[in-house]
């Protein structure tokens, strides 16, 4: 039979309900995607494993590797996942795993316990990547940590396969591990890493116009200028809050946080001090008083503790972790480009563009 809409009144209940079933039929394809992914994703891991296997008893040659995709694509014809290219990234991708497992301690954690005969279970976050996606990254990366953090890129944002590639190209991973914390310490247990993520350096200002030896009241003008910019900057989810609010302690003492900004996807406030001179000792005690003042002043019930950036023209690493010692609030230091662009001072002269014409 034909199904024809029956003529009834759409009442609000129903819609409300129809509006339900979509969204849950929608979560239960997602499910099913990530699902059949994850069995194919661990199917790979487990003929990585075998291939490395046996290659370390010597009993096949890479020849088995030949043999092995015309046997599975006689058995299965025109699955373009049995081909040679996808058997060979299925050994460098258990393969590179196993290498860097058995050099950190840390890994037993994702990977848990391995033995002599190089044997490691697949994480289960790994079903949330697309295979493209785990064979560039290991191609990449460098190192473990690297690794890990663009697959959790990946599985937070949904990264494509080109955003992926695009944002290894802009060195995402450098400019996130090069800012220092103290977020280990002062921060809880699963927290740490998600808020380290949300720091970089250097931050590329180069939509600003600067003047040659500005101050730090023109740096932070021109970056209010340019808010929208300047939020893009510094990542995803940041809202800003205000600009040198007015903070008046009990004995009529007054100060003036730089910025306020809300992180929503971590559901915090982050204090932004800006300083176009290298870090010195006496900013970090500085930044600790303002996100402890937000803390028992602005932070509510639900918000997640208040974090401090400091972003200044340069650092030194020793200096920073010293002068973290003693700090109570988790605070970050990263550093700008210098290669601002200073057009107002390139500028030639009205005579000498006459001359030049």
């Amino acid at each position: 039979m034909f199904v024809n809409r029956e003529p009834a009144e759409m009442t609000c209940e129903y819609k409300s309900w129809l509006t339900e079933l979509k969204q849950r039929y929608r979560r239960a394809q997602v499910r099913a995607v990530v699902k059949v992914n994850g069995e194919m994703l661990n199917f790979y891991w487990e003929l990585g494993r075998d291939i490395c296997a046996m290659a370390k008893t010597a009993k096949y040659g890479d020849g088995v590797l030949k043999n092995v995709t015309l046997d599975l694509q006689a058995e299965f014809p025109g699955d373009s996942g049995l081909s040679l290219s996808n058997i060979k990234a299925a050994r460098r991708w258990y393969k590179t795993y196993y290498q860097w497992v058995i050099k950190s301690q840390q890994a037993v954690d994702f990977f848990g316990d391995y033995s002599r005969d190089g044997i490691i279970s697949m994480p289960f976050f790994f079903a949330n990547v697309p295979w493209g996606q785990h064979i560039f990254i290991t191609a990449k990366a460098k190192s473990l940590d690297e690794a890990l953090f663009y697959i959790s890129q990946v599985c937070e944002h949904g990264w494509s396969r080109t955003e992926l590639e695009y944002y290894h190209a802009e060195n995402y991973y450098a400019s996130h591990s090069n800012a220092l914390t103290n977020f280990d310490k002062k921060l809880p247990e699963g927290e740490s890493a998600l808020a380290k993520q949300m720091l970089k350096s250097p931050y590329n200002f180069e939509f600003l116009q600067m003047p040659v030896n500005y101050s730090e009241r023109e740096f932070e003008d021109e970056l209010v200028k340019h808010i929208t910019d300047f939020l893009l900057e510094l990542g995803k989810g940041f809202s800003f809050v205000g600009r040198q609010m007015q903070l008046t302690m009990p004995n009529g003492t007054t100060y003036y946080p730089d910025l306020i900004f809300y992180h929503i996807p971590s559901h915090r406030y982050i204090v932004c001090e800006l300083k176009v001179v290298p870090f010195i000792p006496e900013f970090a005690g500085k930044l600790n008083f303002y996100v402890s003042a937000v803390d028992h002043l602005l932070r509510g019930k639900e918000d997640n503790q208040t974090i401090g950036l400091l972003i200044c023209r340069s650092k030194d690493d020793t200096i920073v972790e010293w002068s973290f010692e003693g700090i109570e609030r988790p605070i970050g230091v990263a550093e700008y480009e210098k290669e601002i662009k200073q057009l107002i001072e390139n500028l030639p002269e009205p005579k000498q563009i006459k001359e030049q014409i």
